[in-house]
């Protein structure tokens, strides 16, 4: 496969001395596009790693995203705190390129442990704000008029609702497209239903007029309902 073999050929070029390599995103996938690009991990002892770079290598958009042992580690707790871990995803499901003496074989097992443990759970404090923040947003989207602000608005009660429905059900979230795969895997029905009627509720599709409002409300309910009068915060 070409991109596996550019990907092998760009880090022994420009990291001979690498402990380990992984190739990963959505090129390894059934999902790739012609603009899908190489995600490639890099594992090495020391600098110039920590650091990211974007480049295109033989024609392939190419993300490097270079480590050393400790920072690895610190990205993996970062981003774990944030339930949101593209390293771990990378790790876990990609292709392992190079591995010196076992340490990209050990930093798979421990991504694929800790994504199937979960991401940790949300505070109540933090499920009260997102409560908020989408019961005051559905509001203004119930009493808007403007076409064109009701498409931002449902674009942010779309991205608002979705990470709310998998922090409640215990999952890792995402961003852009890994927000939607994310919700497709662990509520496939909620995903369509939500898609679908952001998609009517921009488009203005009669007869379609509230539904997506409806799901939204269901996401809330899920979370402990609607909240906004009696909300303060110091």
């Amino acid at each position: 496969m070409e991109h596996v073999r550019i990907a092998e050929a760009l880090v022994r070029s420009r990291f001979p001395e690498a402990q380990a390599a992984f190739l990963a995103g959505s090129v390894m996938t059934h999902r790739r596009t012609p603009t899908s690009d190489l995600d490639i991990v890099v594992l090495l002892t020391g600098p110039p790693a920590p650091f990211r770079e974007s480049l295109v290598h033989e024609g392939w958009p190419v993300e490097l995203f270079v480590q050393t042992e400790a920072s690895w580690h610190l990205f993996a707790e970062r981003e774990t705190a944030a339930r949101k871990s593209p390293l771990l995803t990378m790790c876990a499901e990609g292709l392992l390129l190079a591995d010196a003496e076992g340490l990209g074989a050990a930093l798979q097992a421990e991504s694929r442990e800790r994504l199937a443990a979960g991401p940790p759970p949300a505070s109540a404090t933090e499920t009260e704000d997102r409560r908020y923040a989408l019961t005051d947003t559905l509001d203004d989207l119930r009493g808007c008029t403007d076409p064109v602000e009701r498409t931002y608005l449902v674009a942010d009660l779309l991205q608002r609702a979705s990470e709310l429905a998998l922090l409640t059900g215990g999952h890792w979230l995402g961003g852009g497209k890994w927000l939607s795969r994310r919700l497709a895997e662990a509520d496939p029905e909620l995903h369509g239903r939500l898609t679908a009627g952001a998609a009517a509720e921009m488009s203005g599709s009669p007869g379609e007029e509230g539904v997506f409002a409806d799901v939204v409300k269901e996401v809330l309910e899920a979370a402990g309902g609607p909240l906004w009068a009696g909300y303060i915060r110091s």
